[in-house]
C-alpha cells in the first residue's frame, strides 16, 4: 500500500477489523482516531498517517488482512 502522487487515497481496503492487542485496524493498521479524522485531515497529516502505516507495517506480527471478493 503505497500512497498515490498527486493526492492522499485512503489506506482502507474494507477489512474493518480493529485488533483489541495493539488497538489498529488488521485491514490498514490504523488507529480508530486516525481512522476517525481521516476525512477532515489535510494532505499533509494524510501522509504523517501513511509514514506511520509503513513503520508499523515493518514490526507487525502478521501481514494486513486481504481483501477477499
Amino acid at each position: 500500500m503505497n500512497p498515490p502522487v498527486g493526492g492522499v487515497a485512503s489506506p482502507c481496503i474494507n477489512v474493518c477489523r480493529m485488533d483489541a492487542s495493539s488497538g489498529l485496524c488488521e485491514g490498514c493498521l490504523r488507529t480508530i482516531d486516525e481512522i476517525a479524522a481521516w476525512g477532515t485531515m489535510d494532505d499533509d497529516d494524510k501522509r504523517a498517517v501513511w509514514q506511520r502505516l509503513e513503520q508499523r507495517r515493518a514490526v507487525w506480527p502478521q501481514p494486513p488482512a486481504e481483501v477477499t471478493r
